[in-house]
């Protein structure tokens, strides 16, 4: 208990003078006024500095404020890497709502059920999405307005969905709007979707404080010197692009925007624009290595750092990735940790190491992030820590200012998710005597795949929807170029005679296509004595699948 007589609890209390909410907000304000001319923005032949990145946000903020936004309001994208995201990352907080991405990649239903839970008031819909957000749009119970981007660097063709266009409402905003930070650094920032193991997504909400401390985070685990060049290979509506839309603020770097991830485009940028870093899943790389010797281009020399997390990159890759001009640095997280918040540590000593050795340590998740208090493997059920014989299965669990303030209106999946005073990853892993974690399983049978979270669950969901499916269940299948991709092992009723591509087919008229399984294998699923499905004895098969 404080003593209130001491001399260091009296009069001495928090003012307007000693004390700020921490927000990353402040880092734009700050690049604008100490580097206005630094490139902030490319965007194909576009240029935009810090002055102008600060006052479109700001008229951003402006215009939704305008138009009764404010705080606590959520503002839902559906943007490609385009400079409207990084726009919205500041403006939307800057009128005190909430930004909510959505993955462009998700189908109508799924679309519809975030924006009713999140109760959006504002969508801003790119117009190459428009036929998905009609959709969506026309099974929601919520009226938003709707602004539609034309980007000027993309051929539109979908059609106008609102009566405002983006550009204009930018425009109609003050460029000196005056903003104010967060009452309150708990207040909340964004808000991600998760996959869904089971039933509708969870809504992981962020907050300024744990944004403000990833972010810095962010520049210290990648090495960042001042002015970097950053090129957007990783989706920005995947946790807030692991907060590296705010991250480059910190150094006035430059973002190069890509809206789409293709071999010619990145090469030429990495040369072109002089890019120091990127991230993205393991089919980035593939995409980089498998480039047409035409579309490769010299980087003079210089080693690019490129920050990964999913599946652990095979040693092929690696050793092509180094060849290339590369330096991989293998990450892990959550949606619920703000995306990466461990990094494989790489120690000096390690270079000596045999290749295939050194490739075993890449593959180890590693260690947690400055910003982060505690990284631990524990029994989920006695939550004892487990012993770091690199043996030992337990969960891992996180504690900190870079865990989420919790689940947008599920009280009961945010207290199992903390239970015990840490974050239940729901991943199985070990803890090496070094103090490095690595990854052995996941309890919740999610797939990856380029950088996707699919729900095994979901896909066996669509399955048993098919007249002539009796039982099916869907493992990860290791991918060199994916990572891992859904494997579905189905057993049909008798007489039947549906084929592979037409399950697959099947698939994915009902569900995003990514998430529909690349391979079906027909044969009579292994269960236990209680009748539960084996998955672990699948996961082997679909190795030789």
């Amino acid at each position: 208990m404080a003593d209130s007589g001491s001399p260091y609890t009296r009069d001495l209390d928090k003012t307007q003078a000693n004390y700020t909410p921490l927000s990353p907000l402040s880092f734009l304000a700050r690049a604008a006024s100490i580097f206005p001319d630094q490139t902030a923005i490319v965007h194909g032949s576009s240029r935009t500095v810090y002055a102008e990145f600060y006052a479109r946000s700001r008229r951003l903020a402006s215009a939704l404020a305008a138009h009764g936004i404010g705080k606590n309001d959520t503002v839902t994208v559906m943007l490609a890497n385009t400079p409207p995201m990084l726009e919205a990352h500041y403006g939307v907080p800057m009128a005190g709502a909430v930004l909510h991405s959505l993955n462009t990649r998700l189908d109508a239903a799924i679309i519809a059920f975030q924006l009713d839970h999140a109760n959006s008031k504002v969508v801003i819909t790119d117009r190459e999405f428009a036929p998905v957000m009609k959709e969506a749009l026309a099974l929601t119970k919520v009226s938003p307005l709707v602004i539609d981007y034309d980007d000027p660097e993309f051929a539109q063709e979908g059609e106008r969905l609102g009566s405002l266009d983006y550009e204009a409402f930018v425009m109609s905003g003050d460029p000196a709007f005056a903003w104010s930070l967060p009452e309150d650094e708990w207040d909340a920032i964004s808000l991600n979707y998760t996959s869904g193991t089971t039933g509708n997504p969870k809504g992981v909400v962020y907050h300024h404080r744990g944004a403000y401390l990833l972010a810095q985070a962010n520049i210290l685990t990648a090495g960042m010197a001042k002015h970097p060049v950053y090129l957007w290979t990783l989706p920005m509506f995947h946790c807030n692009g692991w907060c590296f839309p705010w991250s480059m603020s910190v150094v006035a770097g430059t973002h190069v925007c890509l809206r789409q991830v293709r071999q010619k485009p990145i090469w030429d940028a990495l040369a072109d624009e002089g890019v120091t870093h990127l991230c993205g899943a393991p089919v980035v790389m593939s995409t980089i290595l498998n480039a047409a010797d035409a579309d490769k281009r010299d980087l003079g020399g210089r080693v690019v750092d490129f920050f990964t997390a999913a599946a652990p990159p095979p040693e092929s890759v690696l050793a092509a990735m180094k060849d290339a001009g590369f330096n991989v640095t293998h990450l892990y997280g959550l949606t619920e940790v703000y995306g990466p918040a461990v990094v494989n540590e790489w120690k000096r000593e390690w270079d000596a190491r045999p290749a295939a050795e050194q490739a075993a340590l890449k593959a180890r998740q590693g260690v947690r992030y400055v910003a982060l208090e505690d990284l631990t493997v524990r029994d989920p059920e006695t939550m004892e820590a487990v012993p770091a014989d690199g043996e030992t299965l337990g969960e891992v669990m996180f504690r900190g200012n870079v865990v989420m303030k919790g689940y947008l209106k599920n009280p009961q999946a945010t207290a199992e998710a903390f239970a015990g005073g840490w974050f239940h990853s729901g991943d199985l892993g070990v803890l090496h005597p070094d103090g490095y974690i690595q990854l052995k399983d996941r309890s919740k049978d999610i797939i990856i795949s380029g950088g996707e979270n699919i729900s095994s669950i979901e896909v066996e969901d669509v399955l048993f929807k098919h007249p002539q499916v009796i039982a099916a269940a869907v493992v990860a299948r290791p991918d060199e170029k994916w990572g891992e991709t859904p494997c579905a092992f189905v057993e049909l009723k008798t007489g039947a005679s549906v084929t592979e591509d037409e399950l697959i087919a099947f698939c994915r008229e009902r569900m995003a296509r990514y998430k529909a399984p690349r391979h079906v294998v027909f044969t009579e699923l292994p269960k236990t004595s209680t009748g539960k499905i084996q998955k672990f004895v699948l996961r082997e098969m679909a190795k030789s699948v």
